[in-house]
């Protein structure tokens, strides 16, 4: 299903109901608030710089886009510079409310099938995509002036996945996702006290993986590709999975 069908056309707000006009209380008293403390104004202007982007030389797959793009990121042609960690990605998630929450993860694979990241089953990014299996997650490549936006619905990865990419882990990251609680409320000394004792139980063997600690893949159905450009006039693609399976592409205005 297309990402319009799913969630409709954000531009045909035609047959929304007026809203009216907010209720004044909490904003005024905000308002108020804020004006009490001292403003933090950033007044920087920062010009971005990189290849243009056109739609002539996108590929027809937003997954070999983004191989494209992260190859560049590593090995860069052209002069530009590399992008520390090209994999550090900023994975959002939501409530079944739509309270949001982001952090940063590490992508660990990218196939046809989506995007993969490895987490702790019992953190809160895991709790929210369980109970709304949606994500997004942002790439910013400051150093060449570039964003990728991937949005899309999530499945666990076959627990054989999840173990093959644990084996390949430093023996201290595997005994850490059995000593971390990941989200708990815990005390000073809780989890040295756990790292411990899992020490002491996995001394002279193998750290098995454990089963509240494995993959997530992202399957998208909208992706976007930001080439940043002076004065804000920056390039925008974006890729919307079609009901045929195609991906039809769109510029988009900065």
């Amino acid at each position: 299903m297309s990402a319009q069908h799913m969630f409709g056309d954000p531009s045909n707000s035609s047959s929304q109901p007026n809203p009216g006009p907010p209720s004044p209380t909490r904003s005024t008293h905000r308002a108020d608030s804020i004006s009490k403390h001292k403003l933090v104004q950033i007044t920087s202007h920062n010009q971005y710089t990189s290849p243009r982007l056109t739609r002539e030389i996108l590929a027809p797959s937003p997954l070999e886009q983004f191989r494209t793009w992260f190859a560049e990121a590593q090995s860069p042609p052209n002069g530009l510079p590399a992008v520390a960690e090209p994999e550090a990605t900023c994975i959002s998630t939501s409530t079944a409310a739509g309270i949001p929450s982001a952090r940063m993860v590490l992508l660990r694979g990218v196939d046809e099938r989506g995007f993969v990241f490895f987490t702790n089953y019992t953190s809160r990014k895991s709790r929210e995509l369980i109970a709304n299996p949606h994500a997004s997650m942002t790439f910013y490549w400051k150093e060449q002036a570039r964003q990728i936006r991937v949005v899309g619905t999530v499945e666990k990865v076959e627990r054989e996945e999840s173990e093959s990419y644990f084996a390949t882990r430093p023996r201290g990251s595997q005994l850490g996702a059995w000593a971390s609680q990941q989200s708990k409320e815990i005390g000073e000394t809780t989890l040295q006290d756990r790292l411990d004792k899992f020490e002491k139980e996995f001394e002279g063997k193998e750290v098995d993986c454990p089963e509240h600690w494995g993959g997530w893949r992202i399957d998208p159905f909208e992706i976007e590709f930001w080439s940043g450009h002076t004065s804000r006039l920056h390039d925008r693609f974006r890729y919307l999975l079609q009901d045929n399976g195609e991906w039809k592409i769109d510029r988009l205005s900065p």
